[in-house]
């Protein structure tokens, strides 16, 4: 089986010849690869389209859904998804318009946070998952914070990747957003669609090891946003994007009432969503560990094992099969 294995070895303190004592804590961290498992390839209707998802892993054990950012798909959880197999049942959506779900006109689908987080929430029923874990990237922040909310009873935690909820987390990098949203006219609009080109940018700003960094990660995505019609359904989501600030205090409150279990990884040279975004979980959640990593924006495509490992640590404290 291919198991994450965590193993601590303590060090004594040691008393040095002058009297000083030593502390020491060395921490060996280890994937243990004895068995590939089968990520298998799905679609669903839901609300009348298509929703491609990825799933891999044993129904029995613990389930985590991943829901990816802009301008992404399921595809950014390919490398993570096989590291946590052996123990989690894990499941990956294509939202509407991304990815190899069903992209429909502005005319047959409401491209909003909050009708998106209505189709997730039906694919979640649809699949009759009953307790989960959602790990949230990006525009996952609102979609997830938006059915945590609604169903508490589902949640049994989030893991928190780069997706804002705090005003101190909105970077420079998301300001012609902001523009865009708050005064929607020909020279904001401009600026909004030029965020349409950022995609490779998006990859590489930031990353510690660039090489580490797949192309096929930017130049996919790339693809599916120059796909016809598509620059006004993102535009769409741009212009809902409000609604998610001005949601912020509801969700400091789900926060404060209900107490997830939340750990945040998060890439700390993000500019779009900068790292005191991290750290203000802290002022609502008391279950909370924050990691801030050596990476950018996508900081899975380096650091997939590392973040696996620290999923796999704080779940198995919280949750039995």
């Amino acid at each position: 089986m291919r198991r994450i294995i965590i193993t601590m070895v303590a060090l004594a303190s040691l008393t040095t010849m002058h009297g000083q004592s030593k502390k020491a804590t060395q921490m060996k961290v280890e994937l243990n690869n004895k068995k590939t498992m089968t990520v298998f390839y799905k679609t669903i209707k839901i609300d009348g389209l298509e929703v491609f998802y990825r799933e891999a892993g044993d129904t029995k054990k613990p389930t985590i859904v991943f829901l990816h950012g802009f301008p992404s798909s399921s595809h950014m959880y390919r490398d993570i998804m096989n590291d946590l197999a052996a123990n989690y049942h894990v499941l990956a959506p294509d939202y509407p318009g991304f990815g190899y779900s069903s992209a429909p006109s502005l005319a047959d689908y409401e491209y909003t946070f909050d009708k998106l987080s209505h189709t997730i929430d039906h694919f979640i029923d649809a699949l009759q998952l009953k307790k989960i874990s959602l790990y949230l990237q990006d525009y996952g922040g609102p979609v997830g914070f938006r059915i945590a909310a609604r169903r508490p009873q589902l949640i049994q935690s989030l893991i928190i990747q780069n997706a804002n909820a705090y005003k101190e987390g909105l970077g420079a990098a998301v300001q012609p957003l902001v523009s865009y949203f708050e005064h929607q006219n020909t020279e904001t609009e401009k600026e909004a669609r030029n965020i349409l080109t950022t995609t490779k940018w998006q990859y590489t700003d930031g990353a510690e090891d660039l090489s580490k960094v797949s192309p096929d990660s930017y130049i996919s995505d790339q693809y599916f946003l120059d796909r016809k019609g598509n620059d006004e359904v993102q535009l769409a989501f741009f212009r809902s994007y409000g609604s998610n600030v001005a949601l912020y205090d509801s969700w400091h409150t789900y926060f404060r009432k209900y107490q997830p279990p939340v750990l945040v990884v998060w890439g700390k040279n993000d500019q779009i969503f900068i790292a005191p975004g991290a750290e203000a979980y802290k002022k609502d959640i008391k279950d909370v560990e924050v990691h801030l990593l050596n990476g950018g924006h996508f900081l899975l495509e380096e650091h997939h094992q590392e973040v696996a490992l620290l999923i796999d640590s704080f779940l198995s404290k919280r949750i039995k099969n």
